[in-house]
């Protein structure tokens, strides 16, 4: 199949909504690599309570994202992505004005409240063509990882310039500045359209709960993001015990994070290429099971630090990398965005417990507690993906009907597809007039898909 060119809109919507994307995460990202070393001037500050302030937007993701995307679908993409960049301004400026941990707390959940991921997602799909929407995400999905790199060296950087409340009122601007891009670049979509590889379909969330194998994904992300946010109530002030100032805790993170980015991307070949997703998986939670029991002992010793730090990020981000391929290989035909859904409200609960956790294992026990609890996690976590069944190396095609299929019915749709060489699974959606495939790639029968959609090419997912 030729690749298919972007168009001048897709080109704009797929630059401003990542762009939006992008700089909401740097805004809650920034703050974790400096909160729990600028928290002791807020009245009433506790680390259990640090904790909290860390790790309390991941709540208030976790319980609107899903209603906030529904609501997109009633009322408008844009009305709902702008209401939540300003809930994300306010809590913005609420947390730079605080003076007590509550109020703090209080601004970091009012910025979590700006719950606009799946919106973003959905006005993406209706920007884009079937044939370009995987690059879309993929453009969305990068630009999150670009983020979190830059956030953790940014963050140190203007915190010792200008505070933790800077931190906060550049988050603010960034607000803004989303809020501008929402309005100048990013066009108005023709029509709000129903994506079942993209948004959550309520009919299908009590299948999708039952499968056992994806909730072992959905464990692995809630469980990356519970370790990522407790461990960062103590790893600051082991870069401090390791003789390194604030001010430059920025430059290891880039030196660390840039190192990790690199080591990743072979990994990352290895298990996409040569088909050994269960096997990266496993190695990936067991190096961060030793890397924590590393960071738990190493409490001085600099270069012990940076190197556990350095595997601890690799096999990090191997796993944000490849839990989400794991999500589109195992979902049904049709149900990519339900199973996101629920993977992504997973993630945002770990985060939350995770800075819990973190701060109350830091007031109870210590900073070693904190990494020997969540090396226990790991632990626990590594037994529960010892079950995982290797995934079937099958991909996801979205395909268009052409007018003389509008007439078929939708049981000799699904069998007609069905009988393509390569397909595996069939879900016929009539009022997107779209077909979504599960098929193995390496038997596909092209020629035979194109025939039957009158030449519209799918796209791999």
């Amino acid at each position: 199949m030729s690749k298919a060119l972007l168009l001048a809109t897709e080109r704009r919507a797929i630059v401003g909504l990542a762009g939006l994307y992008a700089t909401r995460m740097l805004g809650l990202f920034m703050v974790l690599p400096v909160l729990a070393l600028n928290a002791d001037h807020y009245a009433g500050a506790t680390p259990l309570l640090v904790g909290l302030a860390l790790g309390i937007y991941g709540l208030t993701q976790a319980v609107l994202q899903i209603p906030f995307g529904l609501l997109s679908d009633r009322i408008g993409r844009k009305p709902i992505i702008a209401g939540g960049l300003l809930l994300f301004l306010l809590g913005s400026i609420v947390a730079a004005e605080a003076d007590s941990i509550a109020t703090l707390i209080l601004g970091r959940s009012l910025q979590g409240s700006g719950a606009v991921a799946a919106a973003i997602m959905a006005l993406l799909a209706d920007q884009t063509r079937e044939q370009v929407r995987t690059a879309a995400m993929a453009t969305i999905g990068l630009s999150i990882g670009v983020a979190f790199g830059v956030a953790m060296v940014l963050g140190p950087f203007v915190s010792t310039h200008f505070g933790l409340s800077g931190v906060f009122w550049l988050t603010a601007g960034l607000a803004a500045l989303g809020l501008l891009v929402l309005w100048k670049l990013v066009p108005r979509a023709p029509q709000r359209r129903g994506h079942q590889d993209v948004g959550m379909d309520r009919s299908q969330l009590k299948s999708i709960l039952g499968r056992f194998d994806l909730w072992r994904l959905d464990a692995s992300i809630f469980g990356l993001h519970l370790i990522l946010m407790a461990i960062f109530t103590a790893v600051p002030f082991r870069l401090i015990n390791a003789g390194i100032d604030e001010a430059h805790h920025g430059l290891v993170y880039l030196g660390v994070m840039g190192l990790s980015f690199i080591a990743m991307v072979p990994l990352v070949i290895v298990a996409e290429k040569r088909r050994k997703m269960k096997l990266m998986c496993l190695g990936a939670i067991a190096v961060i099971t030793l890397s924590l029991i590393g960071l738990g002992l190493a409490s001085s010793g600099l270069v012990a630090l940076m190197a556990w730090l350095f595997a601890f990020f690799t096999a990090f981000n191997l796993l944000e990398a490849t839990l989400p391929s794991l999500i589109s290989k195992m979902a049904p035909a049709g149900a990519k965005g339900t199973a996101m859904g629920i993977y992504s409200t997973s993630q945002f609960l770990g985060a939350f417990l995770g800075g819990v956790l973190g701060g109350w294992l830091s007031q109870q026990y210590g900073l070693t507690a904190v990494f020997i609890g969540a090396a226990v996690f790991g632990f626990v976590w590594f037994l529960l993906m010892l079950g995982m069944t290797p995934p079937r190396h099958l991909s996801s095609e979205v395909v268009a009907l052409g007018p003389e299929q509008q007439g078929d019915t939708l049981d000799s749709l699904m069998e007609r597809f069905a009988a393509v060489a390569g397909v595996e699974d069939v879900m016929v959606v009539p009022e997107e007039r779209t077909v979504y495939l599960k098929v193995d790639r390496t038997m596909l029968d092209r020629e035979a898909l194109a025939r039957l959609t009158e030449n519209q090419e799918g796209h791999a997912a």
